[in-house]
């Protein structure tokens, strides 16, 4: 019994019904192929090593003969240079002085003897002490002559046994170089020859190991032949045969091989019945056997074919063929016949069916890939053509294609969203008509029945004429024939209805028809709700973020202003920007982004928004601005994350925002910057020249306690600032590097256009084909403050100096042609100068400006703020800031690195000062005596 590891291979095969079993054969028998493959590979193996120990043997042979040599000539030069050798050669009695020295080198070197000689070639030392005195056995003369002499020659009896001896001859010579006597050295040729036989062990090992492999190797070869034939005799292949023809003709399908000369090789009982073949239809050809043309033209052509329907008779056929050697090009073919006449009904409806789950497949990937209401609709009409209908049309109530909850009232009113299929040039509303239904029209009832309404022959369909008889009279020309309406609706809303037309070139809708179409409608109802409840909530939230961004241009003196703003088209983010006027003619930009998208981010950019203006009240420096806004995201995120407010709303927490603010000074003609995780802006100079300002990278807003670092860039006149968001510049395709880089192309030479001009080629080449991002855009084109319009000069700390600067006031507002103003203005900086003086600490300035308004600030180095306070009446002072809240329109405190700036502003109205109207002086008097006016130095 044969045993085998692992998994089996294939499940147990029994062998036929009738035939026994016979006791299986060795696995190496050499009666058969395996075995006579064995005993080849056997005398293989044995061949190989006796070469192998022969080629070795001579090997050795040889090397051991090379090495007798080189051992030969190192022991006699050895022994001949040895200090001594010459002094005894040349002593009276040589033998008695050499013979020990010879025999201790010969032992000590391993070599079998070691002769001394005279020039004449008398011994005088040897192994056997009776040689000593005889003449050497070999070739001296070429030692004669200084050479050293190696060869193979026989002599006397060695210790080491007879054979040829390997011996070198070498000279003795004195201190004058003269050849005294003779050294040979030598090893016998049978010693050194028995270095191979440690090698003989390996040689055997590897015939071993090769005809162990060979046994192995026949072994599996062996199995395998088993395995395939199933251990199966000759005779019980042969049996095995006859069975497998009794299968072959018992079969009920028709089995026909061809051979490559086309003539019939076999045919089995069920073919010939089929085909109706002669009884001497094998061997024959094909073409004489009658057979129906599409048969006979399958059997003779080299086509595969599979699952073919063709015709015999009265019979249905399914035909498949395949070459009977697929990989070699020898010709013939088999072919299957099986009789498909029965079935053929059932299957055309299986057909059908299969079909139209196909087509609903298709439309669960293909409607609803936007959320846009009329894109999903036309999805349904080009699914629908022309699998199911030849023409669709899609109406759709008018309140579900503005996003808003359609009510019962506006059934009657509905908007051609969609058209689908060839048949475009029908008579149908076109898109984009409001069509109102008649209560009789299919439409109609479909949408107040919620049901399918079919109208299989609209020749009869009088509601359907009724609507409007003269385009269904023109569609009933164009053979339009079949109608079935279909009402769309999702979580029991009504959104429309789908009707789907068959002409008088197919088949009218049946009952069975109207399942379908219902799930077709209901699956493409469930896309157009969730397109209209996503047109509202975007419609809401771009509406709030609308309503919180900037609408129009506030008035100023400092910049030209021009922005965009685009909207992602998946919902609307948190990006916002603003223009805010400062004091002093100076102008305030910010450009931020809120992480995330939807209502709650257009909230929270409310929030940051409005941050910023009051902060911006406040004239605090663009850094203080921006870590004032840090903590108030901060406070914002706890705020958030604090209980279960992350559970009522989309968005959990702030998790941070950017920002980008600029304080330009059209005086001093600079811009300073300071960002908090936002992309740098842009420089154009006046001479088309774009640049980065280099505004150092600060951490983004909501991350607490980093310090934000602004820089001072100097803008001359004419030069544009622009400021974005990274949904300009950044898309999924390509990063931030790739974006900055084409809108510097695109704002390359555009010094000389205007800000609405740069804004639209920025977006013209910028902006992504599809923005998954707010996109927001804001260019300044700076101007500078005239010079003419500025007056300012130092007052000494000295209170009786401010009459001397009220009539430098006078004075230069009468050259600005402001003659009205100057009673105003002398009482404001009289006031503001002598706080200063008082209050203050030196440097005092004064500086007025005179553009949109009349501007006058006064500056000291103390960092003390003034407080308007009511005095009371029999208070001394506390009257003046009043006076001056009075008759200026605006009035504040700026801090500088050195100090503070009281400022105020008069508005102008035709160059007079419109707060001259505003109090009665005479009132304006009563707050105070004469007595503390005089104290003004009024």
């Amino acid at each position: 019994m044969e045993v085998f590891s692992g998994p089996p291979r294939s499940p147990e095969r029994h062998p036929p019904v009738g035939r026994s079993r016979v006791r299986r054969a060795p696995v190496l028998d050499l009666r058969s192929a395996a075995g006579q493959v064995f005993l080849l590979q056997v005398l293989i193996v044995v061949l190989l090593v006796v070469a192998a120990a022969g080629a070795m043997l001579l090997q050795t042979a040889r090397d051991a003969l090379q090495l007798g040599r080189r051992e030969s000539v190192v022991a006699a030069q050895s022994f001949a240079s040895a200090p001594g050798v010459s002094a005894a050669l040349q002593s009276r009695d040589p033998p008695a002085l050499l013979q020990p020295r010879a025999e201790a080198a010969r032992k000590r070197a391993g070599v079998d003897f070691v002769v001394v000689m005279n020039t004449k070639g008398i011994r005088y030392t040897y192994p056997y002490p009776r040689e000593i005195g005889k003449k050497f056995v070999g070739t001296i003369a070429p030692a004669l002559k200084g050479r050293t002499v190696v060869e193979q020659a026989g002599g006397p009896a060695l210790p080491a046994g007879k054979g040829t001896a390997v011996q070198a001859v070498v000279p003795v010579t004195d201190a004058h170089g003269k050849v005294v006597g003779l050294v040979s050295a030598g090893i016998t040729v049978k010693a050194v020859a028995g270095l191979w036989m440690p090698q003989l062990p390996i040689i055997l090992g590897t015939g071993a190991a090769a005809l162990a492999l060979a046994v192995t190797g026949t072994t599996l070869v062996s199995r395998r032949l088993r395995r395939q034939t199933h251990g199966l005799a000759p005779e019980e292949l042969v049996q095995l045969y006859e069975h497998h023809d009794a299968v072959l003709h018992a079969v009920r399908e028709g089995v026909l091989i061809t051979g490559a000369d086309g003539r019939l090789v076999l045919a089995n009982d069920e073919a010939t019945q089929l085909l109706g073949l002669p009884a001497d239809a094998q061997g024959r050809p094909v073409r004489e056997l009658g057979l129906p043309e599409p048969i006979m033209g399958l059997l003779t052509s080299p086509e595969s074919v599979t699952d073919e329907v063709h015709l015999a008779g009265d019979r249905l056929l399914a035909v498949n063929k395949r070459p009977t050697y697929p990989q070699a090009d020898r010709g013939g073919s088999v072919v299957t016949l099986r009789d498909t006449t029965e079935l053929a009904a059932v299957t055309g409806r299986a057909e059908v069916a299969r079909e139209r789950l196909k087509l609903l497949y298709e439309a669960g990937v293909a409607i609803g890939t936007t959320l846009d209401v009329e894109r999903t609709a036309q999805e349904l009409a080009d699914v629908a053509v022309p699998q199911f209908a030849d023409l669709v049309t899609v109406d759709l109530l008018e309140a579900v294609l503005r996003g808003w909850e359609p009510t019962a009232e506006g059934w009657r009113h509905l908007r051609r969203a969609a058209i689908g299929g060839e048949q475009r040039m029908m008579p149908v509303y076109p898109l984009g008509e409001v069509i109102t239904f008649a209560r009789r029209t299919p439409q109609m009832r479909a949408l107040q029945e919620r049901r399918v309404m079919l109208e299989a022959d609209l020749r009869q369909a009088h509601g359907w004429q009724e609507q409007d008889p003269e385009r269904a009279g023109k569609a009933l020309e164009c053979g339009l024939r079949s109608l079935m309406a279909v009402p769309l609706r999702a979580r029991n809303v009504p959104l429309g209805v789908a009707n789907f037309y068959r002409t008088a070139d197919s088949p009218p809708f049946e009952p069975e028809d109207l399942a379908f179409a219902e799930e077709l409608a209901a699956r493409a109802a469930v896309a157009l709700d969730n397109a209209r409840r996503f047109t509202r909530e975007h419609a809401m939230a771009v509406t709030l973020q609308r309503s919180l961004l900037p609408r129009r241009q506030p008035e100023q003196d400092a910049l030209e202003v021009a922005w965009r703003y685009l909207p992602a088209e998946a919902g609307v983010g948190g990006d916002w920007f603003d223009v805010i006027p400062l004091t002093g003619t100076r102008v305030a930009l910010v450009m931020g982004d809120v992480v995330g998208h939807g209502l709650h981010a257009a909230a929270t950019m409310g929030r940051l928004r409005t941050a910023v203006h009051n902060f911006s009240t406040l004239d605090l420096p663009v850094d203080e601005v921006l870590g004032n806004l840090d903590d108030l995201v901060v406070r914002m995120d706890n705020e958030e994350n604090t209980g279960d407010a992350a559970d009522r709303h989309e968005g959990a927490g702030v998790a941070g925002a950017t920002c980008l603010y600029a304080v330009y000074d059209p005086v001093a003609e600079t811009c300073t910057m300071a960002r908090a995780g936002h992309p740098e802006p842009v420089v154009v100079r006046p001479d088309g020249t774009v640049m980065c300002p280099a505004v150092p990278a600060s951490a983004p807003l909501g991350l607490g306690g980093y310090p934000f670092e602004a820089v001072d860039v100097s803008l001359p006149e004419g030069s544009q600032l622009v400021l974005f968001t990274d949904g300009l510049v950044e898309d999924r395709t390509h990063d931030i590097d790739v974006g900055m880089k084409r809108l510097h192309r695109a704002l390359a030479g555009s010094g000389n256009r205007t800000p609405e001009e740069t804004c639209q080629a920025v977006i013209d080449a910028v902006k992504p084909s599809h923005s998954c991002d707010d996109i927001a855009l804001l260019t300044a084109r700076t101007r500078k403050f005239p010079p003419s319009g500025v007056a300012e000069w130092d007052v000494p700390p000295d209170p009786a100096l401010v009459p001397a600067v009220r009539a430098r006031c006078r004075e230069t507002l009468l050259q600005w042609g402001l003659d009205d103003s100057a009673f105003a203005t002398e009482l404001i900086v009289s006031e503001l100068v002598t706080n200063a003086i008082r209050y203050g600490s030196p440097p005092v300035a004064v500086r007025l400006l005179h553009g949109r308004c009349l501007i006058c600030e006064v500056s000291d180095g103390s960092g003390t703020s003034p407080r308007l306070r009511r005095a009371a009446t029999t208070d001394e002072g506390g009257r003046g800031l009043f006076l001056v809240a009075q008759f200026a329109q605006r009035w504040g405190t700026r801090y500088t690195t050195r100090g503070k700036v009281i400022w105020t502003e008069q508005v102008l109205h035709d160059g007079t000062s419109a707060a001259s109207g505003l109090a009665p002086v005479d009132f304006l008097l009563d707050q105070f005596d004469l007595d503390q006016f005089d104290d003004l130095g009024l």
